[in-house]
Parts: C-alpha cells; structure tokens; sequence
C-alpha cells in the first residue's frame, strides 16, 4: 500500500514538472519572441528553403507530370486547336482554373488510361477479334472525352445565361428609369443577381475600369459567352451609344423581345416532344404489346400442333 501511494506521488510530482517546463516554454510570451527573433535573423536563403513547402502538394508533385503531358501534346497540336480549347474553356467560364496546358494533359491522361485498361484485358483474357475491335474504337474515343464534358458545360452556362438575360434586362430597366447610369446598373444587376451573366458583366466593368472602352468590353463580352440573345442586346446597346437614343427604351424593347423569343422556344421544344416520343414507344412499348396481344394465340396455335 505503501509502495503504491509512493509510487502515485513520485508520478504526480514529474507530471507537475513537465507540465510546468511546457508551460513555460511553449507560452505565449515565448512563442511570440522566439517568432519576432526568428524575424530579426530572416535571411533570403530560408525564403527559396520554405517557399517549396508553402507550395501545396498537388502542384509540386502532379502539375510537373501534367507539362510534360501538355508539352508533349503540344508538339503535335496546331496553334488553332489550342486557340479553338481556349475559347471553350472561357466560353465555361474556366472550370477549376483549368488552362490549356491541364486540358490537353487531360485529354492525353485519358488516352492512357484507357490504353492501359485494354492491355490489362488483353493480358487476363487474351487476344480476340472482337476486344482488338473494341480496342480501336475505345482508345480513340477516350482521348475525346474531355471535349464532351468541356461541351456539356458551355452549353450549361449558354443555357444559364439566356434564362437568367430577360429578368436581367427587366432589372436593368427599372435602375436606369430609376436614374441610374448605364454602368451603376449593371453593378447592381452584379450585386443582385449572382450566375454567369453577373460574372461576365463584373468582368466588363472590370475592363471598363481599367480603361478600355465600353464599346470593345461589350465586344469582348459578347465573344466570351457566344450568346445569340446576348449579341444582339450588345449591339443595340453599341447602336443606342452611337446613336444617342435612350438606353431605357432599347432595353425595355429588348426585355420584351427576349421574353417572346424563351416562349417561342418552350414551345419549339413542346412540339418536338411526339417526334422523341416515337422511337421509345416503337423500340419498348410496342413490343411488349405486340407479345401480350399475339402471345395467347400462338400458345394455343403451338398446343394444337
């Protein structure tokens, strides 16, 4: 019992002790002078010694393997391939910050990867016609994929813009008839309206800021998003400025003639409706009461027999 009460105090007096030599080195007072020492002795050597562990490690360790991807698929890629890639990639609104470089890597990426698949099938079931045939048809197609998924999103991002452009001309309508200049406006539309079409505008004013016309923002606008609507309210707009008419009414025409223009188009796609409906019905349904109707009777013919 003695032994054990011993043994308690002689734990509980080192954990004391360590406990108070922690606290006394790691305290804030500590801390904070052994950081502004640390200061004092800064030198430019242990900036270029730090600055490789400040890098996160997707970009010291992937992106490397991703330009030499990128250059190795640039050497056999035309400059307008890479012109045509970097449009898209604006026209997306550069999902994940992606560039050139990183959708080409990408692209090669998923040409290995596939090939590695069909050699991996190749080696566990061997050589047959029909996975050679397969093989031809899946590599190439892989190195494509990237394309549809970049398509998928500019086409979303189109589609996001033309919904969200007649309320926003609606709002803009209302600030200027309000008193607000042309440019006020569309930062409140900013501020409001939060979705691609805001972020373009933002990016226009942004341009216009750093003194470049409004008229050639308004172009570049117009060519990043590739928005039928949206071209032509920017070359009424252009036409307005030259002009000298009223912004208010341009805009309120337009409003009126983008609403006609989504209901003209709701019921373009209403009446393609039946046409896409035709081929399910055929290829599912069709048959299946093709069997239930002809089934009972070609039972009965076969039983006869």
């Amino acid at each position: 019992m003695l032994d054990t009460v011993l043994l308690s105090l002689i734990f509980g007096t080192v954990a004391l002790l360590v406990y108070g030599v922690l606290a006394s080195v790691f305290s804030d007072e500590v801390v904070v002078k052994k950081s502004l020492k640390k200061l004092d002795d800064y030198e430019i050597k242990d900036l270029f010694t730090a600055e490789p562990l400040a890098i996160p490690f997707f970009d010291r360790a992937v992106m490397p393997f991703y330009g030499r991807l990128s250059k190795l698929v640039r050497r056999f890629s035309p400059a307008e391939v890479e012109d045509n890639i970097k449009a898209r990639l604006v026209k997306a609104g550069n999902p994940s910050d992606m560039d050139v470089d990183r959708f080409l890597s990408l692209k090669l990426l998923c040409a290995l990867t596939a090939t590695l698949v069909v050699v991996m099938m190749f080696v566990s079931k061997g050589f047959s016609p029909l996975l050679f045939l397969l093989s031809i048809l899946i590599v190439p197609a892989s190195f494509f994929i990237p394309d549809l998924w970049l398509r998928s999103l500019v086409e979303a991002r189109q589609k996001k813009i033309r919904l969200a452009l007649a309320d926003t001309l609606d709002l803009l309508t209302i600030s200027i008839e309000a008193g607000l200049g042309f440019d006020a406006a569309l930062t409140k539309v900013v501020k409001n309206h939060p979705g691609p079409l805001a972020e373009e505008f933002s990016r226009m004013l942004h341009e216009v800021q750093i003194g470049v016309s409004r008229k050639e923002a308004l172009r570049n606008l117009a060519e990043r998003t590739d928005v039928d609507e949206l071209s032509n309210f920017i070359a009424s707009i252009i036409q307005a400025d030259m002009l000298g008419v009223s912004i208010g009414n341009v805009l309120r025409v337009q409003a009126s003639e983008m609403r006609l223009k989504r209901r003209q188009k709701a019921e373009e796609i209403a009446q393609k409706a039946p046409v896409k409906i035709v081929f399910p019905l055929i290829l599912c349904i069709f048959p299946s009461i093709f069997v239930v109707i002809v089934g009972p009777g070609a039972i009965r013919i076969m039983t006869s027999l």
